[in-house]
């Protein structure tokens, strides 16, 4: 969210009228924002700018770019001719990044990059660069999905930035393959989904421009309806741990069905739930001085050290440390 109004602060704008039209509060990072309104902000935001791209860039985004991407891409004969329609024309309305599709001869995966043509950001991992790199993939994954109707499956994916705090919800937005470094962004797929021919006309457009752009926040939602319905259960269940048995009776599935669904959209029960339980975890040790082994018994954990072992495979530290470094950027620097 921090890279997504780092435009308004660049022009002095305040971001809080438009939060509270959008229904979004910023105050409790354990909850998510519903998708409905981060669209309504995202929509908010470039109307406040006057760029659909979020002031991010050295050159405005026209509004309209959206509409007139997509209708670049309506009538092309294959998802391949779409993308390389949608990359010349990004290069007119958008040159600070380049996009390419690159099929690999005989290995059978493709690759989609974006890169630079200049620097976004003095500092690489800048909260408004990793956000330009993560929109820009997220609006072509999307728009790439809705035109031929069906999920689209990313194997991979590197980051050109270090690996940022949201980190671990990659698996849930992107693919559980996510890797971070390089000085470009390399999303590899199946390349037999380049092939696949495009199933929008006109009327399916119009009707899906209703929205836009912010709309692309909500595209293609079926291929991770799955998986925030499961997140969802888990954590209004806590402390009770739920297990995949548990959750797909709740759903009137079976266990194996369940299984299947969450693969088919790139994630996985165990990496849901700890998702889930990471994110609940590194809230409450920033915002609250809640004892340890109490938040371990909300999380569901048997004992304490369960907890412990699972927050050090999440970040390397203990909560004890990793609440003692906040307290350590926070102290006030001592000079003389």
């Amino acid at each position: 969210m921090t890279g997504m109004l780092a435009g308004l602060q660049r022009r002095g704008l305040d971001a809080a009228p438009l939060l509270a039209v959008a229904g979004v509060g910023l105050a409790d990072s354990a909850s998510r924002i519903p998708v409905d309104r981060y669209a309504a902000l995202y929509n908010l935001i470039v109307r406040e700018l006057d760029d659909e791209g979020f002031a991010l860039f050295a050159a405005r985004m026209p509004v309209g770019s959206f509409e007139f991407l997509c209708r670049g891409m309506l009538g092309a004969a294959s998802l391949a001719e779409a993308l390389d329609r949608a990359a010349r024309f990004l290069r007119i309305v958008l040159p600070d990044l380049a996009v390419t599709v690159v099929r690999e001869p005989g290995a059978g995966h493709a690759e989609l990059r974006i890169a630079e043509t200049r620097p976004l950001a003095a500092d690489t991992d800048d909260p408004a660069r990793v956000f330009a790199f993560e929109w820009l993939l997220r609006l072509l994954h999307g728009v790439a999905c809705w035109f031929v109707g069906r999920g689209l499956a990313l194997d991979a994916v590197r980051f050109p930035y270090a690996r940022p705090a949201h980190a671990d919800d990659y698996a849930l937005v992107y693919t559980e393959h996510s890797s971070f470094g390089g000085d470009a962004l390399v999303a590899r797929f199946q390349a037999n989904l380049l092939d696949l021919p495009l199933r929008r006309d006109d009327a399916a457009l119009a009707a899906f421009l209703d929205g836009a752009p912010g709309k692309i926040t909500m595209l293609y939602r079926r291929d991770r309806e799955m998986v925030f319905r499961v997140r969802d259960i888990l954590r209004d269940a806590l402390p009770e741990n739920l297990s995949l048995d548990e959750v797909a009776d709740r759903l009137h599935q079976s266990p194996r069905t369940l299984a299947r669904r969450l693969e088919e959209e790139g994630s996985g029960f165990r990496t849901i739930k700890d998702a889930t339980r990471r994110d609940i975890a590194l809230a409450r040790l920033t915002k609250t001085r809640q004892p340890i082994a109490q938040l371990a018994a909300d999380l569901g954990y048997a004992d304490t050290s369960a907890f412990y072992r699972a927050f050090v495979a999440w970040t390397g530290v203990s909560p004890e440390r990793f609440r003692g470094r906040l307290g350590e950027r926070a102290a006030p620097a001592q000079g003389g």
